[in-house]
């Protein structure tokens, strides 16, 4: 009897362990999938991140400087001449001698250049012959007019008849007339083979050879001279509109330049525009500065120290920095969160590389250097480790060209 129970428990027992080994690959399976689930799910999330991550600029930001109020204002100016006149040929023909090169000095009226003319030369003598003949028919009618006049006075012509040689006579004048305009033309053309110079002053160009073939009238060729009067020299300046106000005629003005290091001329604020140009938000100005020793020259770049008070409570920041769209002249700011928020700002000066802002930024802004053309509100956007140098980084120069990307 013993036997015979045990042997029927042992199916029980077998029955149990497989429930419990199909209950636990069922939780296996189970966990499995939802393992399986979370993985693919962390993946496209890790996926995700990683797209937005690569999406997202980086850029690099600048700290806005503070502008300390100071007593001068400096602005680039250009020096011309005080009169500059190019020289073009007046007749045709080829240049036979030039006389003077450039950095030469001429007196008012000095032969620059001779021109040979064949040409004019041959119509001129033309014309004098033309002048001739009508002259000789001019003075025929002249002595048919009275001789029928005469006749008139005894009725041995008609009226008409005498009416008609006096119109003949008329006619003739006018012909003289008209042929003594050409020969002046062409003697006043034959006179135009003298290049002179229009006023004293310094030859600056010279684009002529012997034997070159100039022709009147061409504007599309180079001047054959240009002469400029540098015994008082022009320099035009922009004035930022903020600044216009305190910029007017008697107001002396130093002078600067690149090549003359620790040297000032004097100059003085002779007229302005009297208005705001709008591309570029300033007034043009002209300063007037004596050039006796011919240190200035035309062309050349000066910086103009205006004695005028700065604007108080304005930043700098770099000019790369700056954006130019229709809507008008915006910065990118880095704002929190790192997106980035569009500040309209209203410029001061302009020293090349860096710009006066007078609103619009503060010194605690993180303002983007070389932003994107397309960056706009509410992007988001990296900011670029700076890279040191050393101990003399200034801390407001930014990331600039040394962040890493």
């Amino acid at each position: 009897m013993h036997d015979v129970s045990h042997g029927e428990d042992a199916p029980q027992v077998d029955n149990r362990l497989l429930k419990i080994i199909g209950i636990v690959v069922l939780i296996v399976a189970v966990l499995l999938v939802i393992w399986g689930i979370l993985s693919r799910r962390h993946s496209e999330h890790k996926l995700a991140d990683w797209t937005q991550d690569q999406s997202t600029q980086t850029v690099s930001v600048v700290q806005p400087k503070s502008e300390p109020a100071s007593n001068a204002l400096v602005l680039p100016g250009n020096v011309q001449a005080l009169n500059s006149a190019p020289i073009y040929a007046r007749t045709n023909g080829y240049v036979s001698k030039w006389y003077v090169d450039i950095g030469a000095h001429v007196a008012d009226g000095q032969v620059l250049a001779t021109i040979d003319a064949p040409e004019v030369e041959q119509q001129l003598v033309a014309a004098r012959a033309d002048l001739e003949t009508a002259r000789a028919n001019q003075n025929l009618s002249q002595t048919t007019a009275t001789r029928w006049s005469t006749l008139l006075q005894k009725d041995a012509v008609s009226k008409q008849e005498s009416d008609e040689k006096q119109g003949d006579l008329a006619a003739k004048k006018a012909l003289t007339n008209a042929a003594a305009a050409n020969v002046g033309r062409l003697n006043a053309l034959t006179g135009f083979t003298r290049i002179e110079a229009p006023f004293a002053g310094t030859i600056t160009s010279r684009s002529t050879q012997i034997g070159q073939l100039v022709t009147a009238g061409s504007a599309a060729d180079q001047p054959l001279f240009t002469v400029s009067d540098v015994s008082r020299m022009r320099i035009y300046v922009r004035v930022p509109q903020a600044y216009s106000a305190e910029v007017h005629p008697g107001l002396h003005v130093a002078l600067t330049l690149p090549e003359y290091p620790g040297r000032s001329f004097d100059a003085v604020l002779t007229r302005t525009a009297g208005a705001v140009d709008q591309q570029s938000g300033s007034v043009l100005v002209e300063l007037q500065a004596p050039n006796p020793d011919g240190a200035l020259k035309p062309g050349a770049y000066a910086q103009a120290k205006f004695p005028i008070t700065g604007t108080s409570g304005s930043v700098v920041i770099p000019s790369s920095a700056v954006l130019y769209r229709s809507d008008g002249t915006l910065v990118a700011v880095a704002g929190p969160g790192n997106k980035v928020q569009l500040h309209p700002i209203k410029i001061g000066r302009d020293s090349g590389d860096t710009l006066e802002v007078l609103a619009g930024l503060s010194q605690n802004d993180r303002v983007i250097d070389s932003p994107p053309d397309a960056i706009a509100n509410g992007d988001p956007v990296k900011i670029a480790p700076a890279q040191k140098t050393g101990a003399t980084d200034k801390p407001n120069a930014g990331a600039g060209g040394n962040a890493k990307q």
